[in-house]
């Protein structure tokens, strides 16, 4: 038996990770807050890690002396505490700041840069621009701003880093004189001119570096965003095709819908006698184009209905509790007479269990499976309709079983796709729009619910809806 589980979240559908300003195309705002508040974890990590070895530096100070490395002072506590107080106030204006001129991610992020380059500064001058390759950790803020940032911004972010390094390797190469952080890699055995000269060209080296790396790193982001674009105006011209599409087919059954009434409408009247006496032949002619139409007005209340369905924005959307048992039992009620006139025998177990959901959307959904459960059994045979509650992790399911036709494992993962049926199921069922799953997906996605379908051809089929959250009702007291 082919088993597929089928989740729709139209929120994550919806996100778009590009947005487009002007010319240029920068990462949405919801992406930058994601990664900001990478950065900020990220950022706590580097805090920890500094702290310990604060404290195994105060701890085991006689230790390292005796392996060359010399007593620093207070620094990396001061950059420890900046970094702290920044995280507190990175996270502050993201979830407690109202989002404003001056209050945007990109501007968080531009202030992120800032501090750290101000910070790594600090640390590199302390533990030595040009005796330890420290200074190459500047690298990171330049790919960082590339990604994130528009070219223009990238490269202010890399002139920015190019002047803070030059001046911690002139402060400390030509003002003040720092003791390195180890005696192993003390350069004060050179010569001062050539201390100096060797400072100079470290200087020049680093500066044509950065330059190269954001040169490279810029062309790369600049190619990955140009395919982004091209993907995101595919995806918009396909949005507004499906658009078009859907306002088309209402147009389309609102004008159907008038003329077909009208016909169903002359054809019972002959049929009642009102038009005269008609023969046998004409009668059976009537009964055939009246099934026809009463079959195309389903397909007609179906697009209207699942048109519906999709303008539903879950902004506006009511969700309420709804009662599982009684839910049910309306379906169950409503179409207990297309089961009696198929010889299917619904059997229902139910364990009831409450959850929030668009009250008439569920109903829709329910009636729709429950229905297809029943067109596409074999006379006779019977439909389980169970309910299961997981009272631990507070999650619920509703399992409708047929034994009726099943679906190939080929047509499996379509099933929820509009106007799809299979041959078979076209042949058991000549009345089938093909939308009836589609209204179950969209009600599915609206009410963020979870299906899974098991099924095996001439055995059956099994439409499992999950919930992830639900309450179990407290008996009455006796």
């Amino acid at each position: 038996m082919a088993t597929t589980e089928f989740s729709w979240d139209k929120s994550e559908n919806q996100s778009i990770l590009l947005e487009i300003k002007g010319d240029r195309l920068k990462l949405s705002d919801d992406v930058l807050i994601s990664n900001i508040r990478w950065f900020i974890a990220f950022r706590w990590i580097l805090i920890a890690t500094l702290t310990f070895f604060e404290i195994l530096l105060l701890s085991t100070s006689d230790t390292l002396t005796q392996l060359g490395l010399s007593e620093q002072q207070k620094w990396p506590i001061a950059i420890i505490i900046i970094l702290v107080i920044a995280n507190i106030t990175y996270i502050y204006s993201l979830d407690h700041s109202k989002p404003g001129k001056y209050n945007s991610p990109s501007i968080n992020l531009w202030v992120q840069i800032i501090i750290d380059l101000i910070c790594l500064s600090v640390v590199v001058h302390y533990i030595g621009s040009t005796s330890t390759p420290i200074s190459f950790f500047y690298v990171l803020h330049i790919a960082l701003a590339c990604i994130f940032f528009s070219t223009r911004e990238s490269l202010y972010v890399t002139i920015l880093v190019c002047v803070m390094d030059s001046i911690v390797i002139i402060v400390e190469n030509f003002i003040i004189t720092q003791t390195p952080l180890s005696t192993l890699i003390s350069n004060h055995l050179s010569p001062e001119s050539v201390r100096r000269d060797v400072a100079i060209l470290w200087m020049f080296f680093l500066d044509i570096l950065f330059f190269v790396v954001w040169y490279v790193v810029s062309r790369l982001s600049l190619i990955v965003r140009a395919h982004e674009r091209h993907l995101l105006d595919a995806y918009r011209q396909i949005n507004q095709a499906q658009v078009e599409k859907d306002q088309y087919a209402v147009l389309m059954t609102h004008q159907l819908k008038s003329p077909l009434d009208a016909i169903r409408s002359k054809i019972n009247l002959i049929k009642g006698g009102y038009c005269g006496e008609a023969s046998p032949g004409v009668n059976e002619a009537l009964d055939k184009i009246d099934t026809r139409a009463q079959s195309m007005a389903g397909l007609i209340l179906d697009l209207l209905r699942l048109e519906r369905l999709k303008d539903t924005c879950l902004d506006t959307a009511v969700f309420k509790s709804m009662d599982i048992q009684a839910t049910l039992q309306k379906c169950i009620d409503k179409l207990t007479p297309v089961a009696n006139s198929k010889h299917v025998t619904l059997n229902v177990s139910i364990d009831n269990f409450t959850c929030k959901v668009i009250p008439d959307q569920l109903e829709i959904l329910l009636e729709n499976i429950i229905s297809n459960a029943i067109n596409y059994s074999h006379n006779n045979a019977t439909v389980e309709i169970v309910t299961e509650v997981d009272r631990f992790h507070k999650k619920a399911s509703i399992t409708i079983t047929d034994h009726g036709i099943g679906i190939e494992n080929k047509d499996l993962p379509n099933i929820f796709n509009e106007y799809f049926y299979s041959p078979r199921a076209a042949l058991h069922n000549k009345a089938s729009s093909g939308i009836g799953l589609s209204i179950v997906k969209t009600a599915a996605e609206n009410n963020k619910l979870k299906i899974k379908v098991a099924s095996e051809p001439a055995v059956g089929t099994a439409f499992t809806i999950i919930f992830a959250t639900s309450e179990v009702p407290v008996a009455p007291n006796r």
